[in-house]
């Protein structure tokens, strides 16, 4: 009788369900031991999302109605996957789909209908119906399954609720980590899939040789279902190929297409504009509408309207000028100092990283990609910065996160002790010398970082290393109304 009275007494909005999916996060080593595997940890992965599934009243062949474009790659993937979705939206009529990862300022971020994120009410009634039917169906798959799942598990089954409930006319899918365990890969049978270009920084990271990456990604390839690739520069196109085969899937490495206005900022772009061209027309080829040119032209325009929030993005708010790149890999990052210093001059930086011995590697990397481009050395472009923060994603100066951007990732001893931002301060000074130690920050928090800015007048910010870095300046600095893919 208990558990039916706080039901019936639990609070039904988004803020409460964004509690409850917090209890559903996993802790910093769980995380770390996740990443490590390339998503690979769980064997039960797979066979459990199919039980959850169950759970809230689906089998797999219903995610079939959604018509999904899976996306994976190492880098490159939520980019693709914003171009693909754009391109759709602009030839299908209806609903379009689009189920990405991580967030900025808030969850349903994650879950957009036509480029806009699911609204609060939206979000809290889909999540308490996903979350009530688990919660009257107890039986798991094997004793040790829990009785919610983890937190992208859980969002994951929210999207698919979400868009099954409202009779979307496609799906964009990005998926989380890796591909062939991943729980959005319970989809038995997509309209296309694509893998964006296989990064060798996540190489170390995840301790795989491309070859096991390109295996891993290669997963979601389906028997009969268009499999595409970008050309593959580091290696593992030859596995992606020779996997396609044993599926069954045909296999293409897709065009680049030619020079043509991009609304997301980075030479990298036209590798993720190639794809996701690609997979619209593969995607459109089955709705009665061919087409064989490399560039259809009415492609162009949505290509050059395309936003993806938080990514080589500018944003002006006097007397601040926002440079928001959550670059967070030595690729990326290049591609981010290229971008910046493009767009601007920084004349101040805010930067972190989930591990501060790889600091010198990425700062440096981001230094010397800026210093080329403005053509300089690395020496002068470091000393043309007033100063240097470096902070963890904590939200606020009190200790606490907003509701949304909850973290049971960050190490609380690191936390504490500034571990992290600390050795970034080091690395820093070790690469810039004579760089003044005393503008060079280490804070426990975003809004001190924040706060630093403000005192500082007219500047030119650079926010990189780490996207929840950028959402929780996003959120801080009231920088929400740049969150619009429109």
């Amino acid at each position: 009788m208990l558990p039916t009275l706080l039901r019936m007494a639990r609070q039904k909005t988004y803020a409460e369900a964004i509690s409850l999916l917090n209890t559903c996060q996993s802790n910093a080593a769980t995380i770390e031991a996740i990443r490590k595997s390339g998503g690979r940890l769980n064997d039960f992965a797979i066979p459990e999302m199919h039980d959850y599934l169950r759970r809230i009243g689906y089998v797999p062949d219903d995610l079939d109605k959604l018509n999904v474009v899976h996306v994976t790659g190492t880098k490159g993937k939520g980019s693709t996957s914003a171009f693909t979705e754009r391109i759709l939206r602009a030839h299908l009529p209806g609903q379009i789909g689009l189920y990405t990862s991580p967030h900025l300022c808030a969850v349903r971020e994650r879950i957009r209908i036509n480029g806009e994120p699911l609204s609060e009410e939206l979000f809290a009634r889909y999540f308490f119906e996903v979350w009530e039917r688990l919660e009257a169906d107890q039986k798991t798959l094997t004793p040790h399954t829990p009785v919610f799942p983890i937190y992208f598990r859980l969002l994951t089954l929210l999207a698919f609720h979400t868009f099954l409930s409202l009779g979307v006319t496609a799906t964009v899918l990005e998926v989380g980590i890796g591909g062939t365990y991943d729980s959005t890969n319970i989809v038995p049978k997509p309209i296309t899939t694509g893998i964006t270009s296989l990064g060798l920084d996540h190489q170390a990271v995840l301790g795989n040789t491309i070859e096991e990456i390109a295996r891993n990604k290669a997963g979601i390839y389906k028997p009969g279902v268009p499999a595409l690739s970008v050309v593959q520069e580091n290696g593992g196109g030859d596995i992606l190929e020779r996997t396609a085969k044993e599926v069954g899937a045909p296999f293409e490495f897709v065009p680049m297409i030619p020079e043509t206005p991009l609304g997301l900022h980075g030479t990298h772009q036209r590798i993720n504009a190639s794809l996701a061209v690609a997979l619209s027309k593969s995607f459109l080829s089955t709705r009665g509408q061919p087409f064989t040119e490399t560039l259809p032209e009415s492609f162009i325009q949505p290509l050059a309207k395309t936003k993806w929030p938080g990514r080589c993005q500018k944003v002006e708010q006097s007397p601040t000028t926002w440079l928001l790149d959550g670059a967070h890999t030595i690729e990326s990052l290049r591609s981010c100092g290229e971008w910046a210093w493009t767009e601007a001059k920084p004349d101040v930086l805010i930067f972190n990283c989930s591990g501060g011995r790889a600091g010198e590697s990425l700062l440096g990397s981001l230094l010397d990609a800026g210093a080329k481009t403005s053509g300089g050395t690395r020496e002068e472009l470091g000393a043309g910065f007033d100063t240097v923060i470096f902070c963890t994603n904590v939200t606020y100066v009190d200790g606490n996160f907003k509701g949304d951007l909850t973290s049971k990732a960050i190490d609380p001893n690191d936390l504490s002790q500034l571990l992290t931002q600390t050795a970034l301060r080091d690395a820093w000074l070790k690469l810039n010398t004579s760089f003044p130690p005393d503008r060079v920050h280490a804070v426990p928090s975003i809004e001190h970082a924040v706060n630093i800015v403000r005192s500082l007048g007219t500047k030119q910010v650079l926010v990189a290393g780490s996207l929840h870095l950028v959402g929780g300046v996003m959120e801080v600095a009231g920088l929400q109304a740049a969150l619009s893919m429109d």
